[in-house]
């Protein structure tokens, strides 16, 4: 079923920051920071992938992220929907359900044999591509897979995610440079704010978190051990 009537989008934010916070796919720790893939410090961490175990949070998710992209490209923007290998790919199945859409999904890098190919499904030259992931820090993961869908002939001018970091300033000017806009649901703001308000961790703790949406990158270098 295609959803139409949704919250605005203040509220699927706060809602979505709810159910990540329920499901504990939210981690802050202030004193043993977590080891981002970059090798960077952070007190910060979520794992999205917990959202496929929660079947309730999991349908109440996917049809914000199907409205969400509804409303902010429109019902009839897309021809298929492609999951990035692969946290993206079961959210990817999921929406394109809701969507009433052909799905596909994108290799990292060629398996090296067979087709030798990236894009596993059917792809057509000229569809509009709505790629999907779990989640994005600074975009440059999503690159990737968009340049991989555009090298079959087919446009991909948008991605989706449960989760954008929005703490590194860069993130959308790159997307946009590559000619791409981002639909997310929540960001780190939303989930403190919620963390906040629900008292799921200590205020000292929270205060650290602040610190490092505000200015993640002196956080970080104040913080490396190498």
């Amino acid at each position: 079923m295609i959803p139409s009537s949704f919250p605005a989008k203040e509220e699927i934010a706060r809602l979505t920051a709810r159910m990540l916070l329920d499901i504990r796919a939210v981690h802050f720790n202030a004193e043993t920071p977590f080891t981002l893939a970059s090798g960077l410090p952070s007190p910060t961490y979520i794992d999205c992938r917990r959202i496929i175990s929660f079947p309730r949070a999991r349908s109440i998710l996917m049809d914000f992220l199907a409205v969400t992209v509804m409303r902010e490209a429109g019902p009839e923007a897309f021809d298929s929907v492609a999951g990035g290998e692969t946290a993206g790919i079961p959210f990817a199945a999921l929406l394109a359900e809701r969507l009433g859409l052909p799905m596909t999904y994108v290799r990292k890098k060629p398996k090296g044999y067979g087709r030798n190919a990236r894009i596993e499904g059917v792809m057509n030259e000229g569809d509009r591509v709505l790629l999907v992931e779990d989640l994005t820090t600074d975009g440059g993961s999503k690159l990737s897979f968009v340049d991989a869908i555009r090298d079959t002939g087919a446009q991909c001018a948008h991605t989706a995610v449960v989760f954008y970091y929005g703490i590194f300033p860069e993130t959308i000017d790159r997307l946009q440079s590559h000619g791409v806009a981002l639909h997310h649901l929540c960001t780190w703001w939303d989930v403190l704010a919620e963390a906040r308000e629900s008292k799921t961790f200590d205020d000292d703790t929270l205060r650290e978190v602040e610190t490092f949406l505000t200015s993640p990158r002196a956080w970080q270098e104040a913080h490396r051990t190498d």
